[in-house]
């Protein structure tokens, strides 16, 4: 089904979103939260398949991307303003609730979003990233793991050095992280990692593997070009503040009970995110209460709806008609 959906601005929370918007007010609403580096972009594979089995559809693009508000001060990016931001976009359409479809670092806020406003989510289907009931700050677990060697996520918390490596030339690392979260680039995990000092994230992309030249089969150069200018607009620093509010975001709910609304999770077979550790996906069947089911894809990597769009979108839809 092709789907043209209409573009909204939304003012929420003290700040503004752009908002696509898709199907019949008034039908059941799913909001598709993306994570990074993407955008409502990320979803464009899955608008119409829900408006034709009769979903009301919504994809912001979150605070600090695209041409969404980007606040300057690094706790704007808090999880709580991120879950209130969401709840604004019902506000908007009037709705009551919704099911929630998060990808990557916007599953981690969905995770969060149905501890903090349970009456606001109907269900949730989350991708990717399993929910993790951290047991201490996670910087402090990431860097008694990790020690002196490189990590990405301890990389970002400083301002400013990862802002200049992305922006220098954002063609050039969004190719790169594309690639390097692909189900192409999947292998073994590496047995040593290079030290923090004098590392940055593109290099760590490429320490086992060539990046091909060209786009991976699954995106074209005009999707690309989307997510190029929508960076080019935005920067980085919205985006890498997100990571740089981990701390913050497990003092704010490290108090709150696991996600206890309807809840299910797909994956891909080679996402390096999960695929080494099956146990904390499978861990959701008994740590949440009620956990619906998981859909792994095959030969699916890090970007999944985007990679397997046709399996991705047979499994949520089954998912959430089990919600």
């Amino acid at each position: 089904m092709s789907v043209q959906p209409s573009h909204r601005r939304v003012a929420t929370n003290g700040i503004e979103l752009d908002v696509l918007e898709a199907g019949r007010p008034g039908d059941p609403v799913v909001v598709l939260v993306h994570g990074f580096p993407e955008s409502s972009n990320s979803w464009r594979h899955q608008i119409g398949p829900l408006v034709e089995a009769g979903y009301h559809v919504l994809v912001p693009d979150q605070r600090g991307y695209a041409a969404s508000s980007k606040p300057t001060e690094v706790a704007d990016y808090r999880v709580d303003h991120l879950c209130e931001d969401l709840i604004g976009v019902l506000d908007d359409v009037g709705a009551d609730n919704a099911y929630f479809v998060g990808h990557d670092w916007g599953a981690m806020v969905v995770w969060d979003l149905s501890r903090l406003f349970p009456e606001r989510v109907h269900g949730l289907v989350n991708v990717s990233v399993p929910y993790i009931a951290w047991p201490a700050p996670p910087t402090e677990l990431m860097k008694a793991m990790w020690s002196d060697r490189f990590f990405y996520i301890l990389y970002f918390q400083a301002v400013g050095p990862a802002e200049a490596e992305l922006e220098a030339d954002a063609a050039l690392s969004l190719r790169y992280t594309l690639w390097g979260g692909s189900a192409e680039m999947f292998g073994p995990m590496p047995t040593e990692f290079p030290p923090m000092e004098g590392t940055g994230f593109l290099d760590s992309i490429t320490r086992s593997k060539p990046i091909p030249d060209g786009l991976p089969n699954w995106i074209d150069a005009d999707e690309f070009a989307v997510y190029v200018e929508q960076f080019e607009t935005s920067g980085f620093f919205g985006p890498l503040s997100w990571y740089r509010n981990l701390d913050a975001d497990y003092e704010l709910t490290k108090d709150l009970p696991v996600p206890a609304v309807p809840t299910a999770f797909i994956g891909g077979t080679k996402d390096g995110v999960i695929a080494h550790r099956p146990e904390f996906v499978e861990a959701m069947t008994a740590t949440l209460p009620d956990f619906r089911g998981i859909t792994m894809i095959d030969n699916a990597g890090h970007w999944t709806q985007q990679e397997k769009p046709a399996e991705f979108n047979e499994a949520l839809l089954d998912l959430l008609a089990l919600l």
